[in-house]
């Protein structure tokens, strides 16, 4: 039996798919467009075409795995398509997800609006029952007034529920009750106490209201999709904190898969960011692993840094809704190939949010007549048409330029200075987002490597890196499909969480017994993936902070705990109170079933002349006027080849732009690293 693995990435304008043959240790790309009605259509297609690929040269039964990156929890949030929802919490506790933190996104707006919550007040709905905050029943559940609230909610077309009880981290009991009844009435129920067992009663009811909101939603989508696949096709899910899950743990907890696409692709760069030089630390003989990530697709582009490893965050709030389960540290922005460009009512140019997505898409994609960065970069030379997608999707020059040629006129520009308006708004736009988890979390950016994916990733990252200083840019062979390709290379993750309020006094013997059941629950749950003994760890954590703090730091737990506690508060807020009293608040365990990524292949190093790879010689317009520029195919480029710019490298699935004062060289691995001129 043949075996192969199959990453696959859905965007919003293209379904990225990697195959990996174990057998071979062959890796193959595509890609096809995606299918916004229906994403598990696209899916489809290209499992069938792998499918028909594989069985042409092997003959016989084939053993697939599938590791799929899922927007559709995103999108049903993002664009409040959930299915609909009820809550269920303590008396007097019922508007605590309309009220939240009283926080306000827009300080200075007097007329902005909050988003409505997920769930309307008329199917929130109270018990009397209390816990306090010692874990103590003080008003015990009546199980007749849970038959009432599942005898109202027949009336009112709820699939889901939502339960969440005040302290009921401490003492389940009631939760477990009211989702018993629940379930047995047919509902499906998120219960706080098995999603999220932490305090801060807002964002624990948040993070249980959307999983209820979305999982109805993951799951009937991962119904549809598993009745397509192959007969005996193995299916895993991609979770936002970089592992990867069962459909049956995805269907049960999909609030853990929001950013899955783009936990992916931080996981293929983690990576494929060991093979960046870096100079040896005097100590550990060993250089640091510092690397911006920047992901930039068709529709939106996503940052994150990873300083040693990634980052990860308890703290993210989408589409105005807290989640506070483990989750990579991303910050997105609705700017990508496909992003409008438009002029508002104050004359100014602007660039998305909005997409043309996959249908109808940029102009030059023929469908469509909206201005997009990507009609900007063709109409700039810096795309040349009749190699998009290594030929297989020609480019229409001619309806881009009379896209750009509309905007410019509104502009009082031609279209080429419209085109180069256009192509700096997007990059003002990445930039910010590249200094909001750099420079605003007090990274220097100039210690790190921008490590530039995604399909329209290349076009834009060297003069990214040249506007925040940043020196080398990082892009490998598998730039446009790394998403995908990270999510084979991604490990079997669970994560635990349980509050505790221990005293700074608390020894770290008695931390470590505290941490042992939670250990525990995670390797028999990674057991249960399939996974040997062998290839667990269990990394632990707890989340710390100086008494009367509002916010904690998440430490990971060794015997000098607490010295470490104070040394991280150093560094990330520049000052630590040694003699203050000390609180740990939550316990964390983070545990990981190891899987073997697939090896990147490796050549010999040539020359450095890449003329080879030349394809020939077109004008290319930059800021600093028109240039003469070589177009090279990616391909043909080979380990030691050396390019000067202004150059355009020509990848089958991604295009990279040189400017004319950047230098570049392959790698053995056939990664592009280029070191950013002035």
């Amino acid at each position: 039996m043949t075996s192969l693995r199959i990453g696959i990435d859905i965007g919003g304008t293209f379904t990225d798919f990697v195959v990996y043959d174990p057998s071979t240790q062959r890796i193959r790309t595509f890609k096809l467009l995606s299918t916004p009605r229906d994403p598990a259509e696209a899916v489809l297609q290209g499992l069938k075409r792998i499918q028909d690929e594989s069985s042409s040269i092997v003959h016989g039964p084939q053993s697939i795995t599938v590791i799929h990156g899922s927007t559709v929890a995103t999108n049903a949030l993002l664009e409040r398509k959930g299915a609909p929802t009820a809550l269920v919490t303590t008396r007097g506790f019922r508007d605590v997800l309309q009220i939240g933190r009283q926080n306000r996104p827009a300080l200075y707006d007097f007329f902005a609006d909050p988003l409505p919550p997920l769930v309307p007040s008329e199917l929130r709905f109270e018990v009397n029952e209390r816990v306090d905050h010692e874990g103590n029943i003080l008003q015990a559940l009546d199980d007749a007034e849970v038959d009432g609230i599942a005898e109202k909610l027949k009336t009112k077309n709820i699939k889901s529920v939502a339960v969440c009880l005040l302290f009921s981290f401490l003492r389940p009991e009631h939760e477990q009750r009211i989702g018993g009844k629940l379930r047995q009435a047919g509902y499906l129920v998120s219960l706080s106490s098995e999603i999220i067992p932490e305090y801060r009663e807002y964002e624990r009811t948040s993070t249980t209201v959307v999983n209820a909101y979305v999982s109805p939603v993951m799951d009937q989508y991962l119904t549809n999709l598993e009745s397509g696949l192959p007969e005996g096709a193995r299916l895993r899910v991609m979770q936002s904190n970089g592992g990867s899950v069962s459909p049956a743990e995805a269907r049960r907890e999909a609030v853990r898969c929001i950013l899955s696409g783009p936990a992916g692709g931080v996981v293929g760069c983690q990576y494929v960011a060991a093979l960046i030089p870096r100079p040896p630390l005097p100590k550990t003989g060993e250089g640091e692993l510092k690397v911006i990530t920047f992901d930039m697709g068709g529709t939106s582009t996503d940052v994150s840094l990873i300083d040693g490893k990634p980052q990860i965050t308890t703290e993210a709030v989408v589409s105005g809704c807290p989640i506070r389960v483990p989750l990579l540290d991303i910050h997105t922005i609705g700017a990508g190939g496909g992003s409008i460009a438009r002029v508002d009512a104050g004359g100014a140019l602007r660039v998305g949010p909005e997409s043309a997505g996959a249908d109808p898409g940029p102009a030059c994609y023929g469908r469509g007549s909206f201005p997009t960065v990507t009609d900007a970069n063709v109409v700039l030379g810096r795309i040349p048409p009749e190699h998009f997608l290594g030929g297989q999707m020609p480019l229409d020059f001619d309806r881009a330029y009379a896209a750009l040629e509309r905007l410019g006129r509104e502009l009082n520009l031609s279209a080429k200075q419209a085109a180069l308006g256009v192509a700096a708004v997007a990059n003002a736009h990445m930039e910010r987002a590249l200094r909001v988890i750099s420079v605003e979390r007090g990274h220097d950016p100039r210690a790190f490597t921008l490590l530039s994916f995604g399909g329209a990733g290349g076009l834009h990252a060297a003069g990214l890196a040249r506007g925040l200083g940043i020196p080398r840019v990082f892009i490998p062979p598998l730039a446009s499909t790394l998403s995908a390709f990270g999510m084979l290379a991604a490990d079997v993750v669970k994560d635990y969480t349980l509050t505790v309020m221990l005293p700074g006094t608390t020894s770290v013997a008695d931390l470590a017994a505290r941490l042992e059941p939670l250990a525990e629950r995670g390797r028999r749950a990674i057991l249960a993936e399939g996974v040997p003994a062998g290839k667990i760890r269990i990394e632990r954590f707890l989340d710390m902070r100086y008494r009367g703090q509002s916010y904690e730091l998440i430490v990971p737990f060794t015997d000098s705990v607490y010295a470490d506690f104070h040394e991280q508060h150093q560094a990330s807020y520049g000052y630590a109170q040694t003699g203050a009293p000390v609180e740990a608040v939550n316990l964390r365990v983070k545990a990981i079933g190891a899987v073997d990524p697939p090896p990147l292949p490796r050549e010999q190093v040539e020359g450095a002349d890449p003329s080879a790879a030349l394809i020939e010689k077109r004008e290319v317009l930059f800021a600093q006027g028109k240039r003469s520029t070589p177009m090279y195919r990616g391909e043909s480029l080979h380990a030691g080849n050396r390019l000067t710019g202004p150059a355009v490298i020509v990848r089958s699935d991604t295009t990279i732009l040189l400017g004319p004062t950047d230098r570049a060289e392959v790698d053995p691995f056939g990664n592009l690293l280029i070191e950013v001129g002035a």
